[in-house]
């Protein structure tokens, strides 16, 4: 048996899935354990609205990591629809993680008071897969309030093993890393093992507009808009100064309502203006390219209750 066909019968790979209810950190992990920006993050909750895969691979394994929206109880279709991505998730994963909040821990009634978490661990029993509960950002409360929360899911018997972690710091973020590694299936790679993901950079890219716009608007604009890229033009060769020309990028950012593209836009447009300043910056940083990027704002009323839309955005087939 040669080196190479030894180590292929060695090799683990596998997907992890990451659950869990919004704002309790999913993407911050995934982000931290690749090393690597993949999903975005802000600090409101349903932030994560596609099942999104980042890739870590090393020599000895590949973790095929799946985070997902937020664990919630849809009230429209586009959230129905986030769940689904969710629950395919938990059916695809050979791994399960569980996370929580550290300061505000659910899922610890036994009676299902917590309605939205004692339906994602139902399922997760009913998976019979192997589960890490992983209850994160311990640096925000004092050690000792996790001792309750780790002995009564231990109590339940589900999980193979608990793990407090801040995936802010990467405090105890090794040891899950290990531990999830241990339990990969004995697979072949099933991607190559030089790349995060398998989204393209116009996914991305639309992402990171999205993420601004969640960072600059509160209550209901965030939730109302989504981020269509119309084109997304590479160009070759330099100017006269000799700097490289800029890629050229145009997106739709639409809204339910005129008074929320009003908002959106600002006065004399200098909101709008603020978004595609902070948005180009980080799109610059994640292609390793100058941008020229140019944004409008459109009206779709009710596009989050309509199923075309929410096919013609991506978020179903």
């Amino acid at each position: 048996m040669n080196d190479e066909h030894r180590t292929s019968e060695q090799f683990r790979c596998g997907y992890v899935a990451i659950l869990g209810e919004p704002n309790v950190g999913k993407s911050t992990l995934m982000n931290g354990l690749l090393n690597q920006k993949i999903s975005i993050v802000t600090p409101r909750p349903q932030t994560t609205r596609h099942r999104i895969l980042g890739i870590l691979s090393t020599a000895e394994y590949q973790i095929l990591f799946l985070d997902t929206p937020g664990m919630i109880q849809p009230k429209y279709l586009l959230q129905e629809v986030m769940m689904e991505r969710a629950t395919t998730a938990l059916e695809d994963a050979d791994i399960v993680v569980y996370m929580i909040d550290a300061t505000r821990p659910t899922g610890l009634d036994r009676a299902g008071s917590d309605a939205v978490a004692a339906n994602v661990l139902t399922r997760v029993r009913a998976s019979a897969k192997p589960a890490f509960l992983v209850i994160n950002k311990i640096d925000l409360v004092e050690k000792g309030a996790l001792l309750p929360v780790m002995k009564a899911f231990a109590e339940r018997e589900l999980f193979r093993e608990i793990h407090p972690i801040s995936a802010l710091t990467s405090d105890g973020t090794r040891e899950l890393l290990a531990a999830l590694a241990k339990e990969l299936p004995l697979h072949p790679p099933l991607y190559p093992l030089d790349i995060v993901s398998e989204q393209n950079e116009r996914f991305f890219v639309s992402e990171i507009i999205r993420e601004k716009i969640f960072e600059r608007y509160q209550q209901e604009i965030p939730y109302s808009t989504t981020v269509d890229i119309r084109e997304f033009k590479e160009r070759e060769g330099a100017g006269q100064s000799g700097e490289s020309v800029k890629w050229f990028i145009s997106a739709d950012i639409y809204v339910e309502r005129d008074s929320q593209k009003a908002i959106l836009i600002g006065k004399k447009g200098a909101a709008l203006k603020e978004i595609g300043t902070r948005a180009r910056k980080d799109i610059e940083e994640f292609l390793q390219h100058p941008v020229f990027l140019e944004l409008y704002v459109k009206v779709r009323p009710k596009w989050r209750e309509d199923k075309e839309w929410l096919a013609r955005l991506g978020y179903t087939s």
